[in-house]
């Protein structure tokens, strides 16, 4: 099971840390990825960090997000900086048991709830 937290209000140009709490997965084994989706719009893919480390990013948050993990704490956070009102939307965090770092929806696993990230302007 992932859980997902961290989300709120906040205006442009301002910071959020997202986190995604796995219980009964070890997230060093999978690919950990978040995703958003914004009302009326597809879900895209945002971050994906493999379980070697290797991380990669949209081109639209590159540069202001930084994924990460924490083994210990079991947990993979998504550091969102200088936000702009286009990141409003509802963030997933999902595992893939495959390889690599995939930026489909459809190569992922497993999914957690959504945090909801507003950003006012």
């Amino acid at each position: 099971q992932l859980q997902a937290s961290g989300g709120g209000l906040v205006q442009a140009g301002g910071s959020l840390r997202l986190s995604c709490a796995a219980a009964g997965r070890t997230v060093s084994n999978y690919c950990m990825g978040w995703f958003r989706q914004a009302p009326g719009k597809e879900r895209e893919f945002v971050s994906a960090i493999s379980s070697g480390g290797s991380t990669l990013y949209a081109i639209s948050v590159k540069g202001r997000f930084t994924i990460s993990r924490d083994n210990a704490k079991n947990t993979v956070y998504l550091q969102m900086n200088s936000l702009k009102p286009e990141d409003t939307a509802g963030y997933y965090c999902a595992a893939a048991e495959l390889s690599g770092l995939p930026v489909h929806a459809s190569g992922y696993n497993y999914w957690g709830q959504g945090t909801l990230v507003t950003v006012s302007s």
